[in-house]
């Protein structure tokens, strides 16, 4: 949801925030600043690592199930395997669309909540996850 609000949000209203002092405002423009990495990093990272936990977790299931009823290598343990694994497909499936609607819709909101999550840490541990490459920038000299 963090990838798809990132990119669907306007900065616009963050500046408003930020003027006002909004805790995270700043740290949500970063955010919709840098979009495109946030949504490939959440989308595409985040979403291949919960793919890989959630079929290792169901192959786990299934071994549990297929031990504790004393199976061997049948059927019946296969067509198991098959059957949680499509559950979980379709709720993998069903909760991404579910999530991409509501990220789409509440936009603002996840981003600041995520900006204020960013500022938490970088206030509280000095972990800098989304750098600002502008406060970073030395100030040139004018040539005369």
């Amino acid at each position: 949801m963090i990838g798809i609000a990132a990119a669907a949000a306007n900065e616009t209203p963050f500046h408003s925030m930020a003027a006002r002092k909004v805790h995270g405002a700043k740290h949500s423009i970063l955010i919709v600043r840098n979009a495109d990495r946030v949504a490939s990093f959440c989308n595409d990272v985040i979403g291949d690592i919960s793919g890989i936990i959630s079929g290792t977790a169901s192959a786990l299931v299934v071994i549990q199930i297929a031990q504790s009823i004393h199976l061997q290598a049948t059927s019946v343990e296969y067509a198991i395997n098959v059957g949680l694994a499509s559950f979980i497909a379709a709720i993998t499936v069903g909760g991404k669309a579910l999530g991409k609607s509501f990220a789409i819709t509440y936009s603002r909101d996840i981003i600041l909540h995520v900006g204020k999550i960013l500022q938490f840490l970088e206030d509280r541990f000095h972990l800098t996850i989304i750098k600002d490459h502008k406060k970073k920038r030395p100030k040139q000299k004018s040539k005369k």
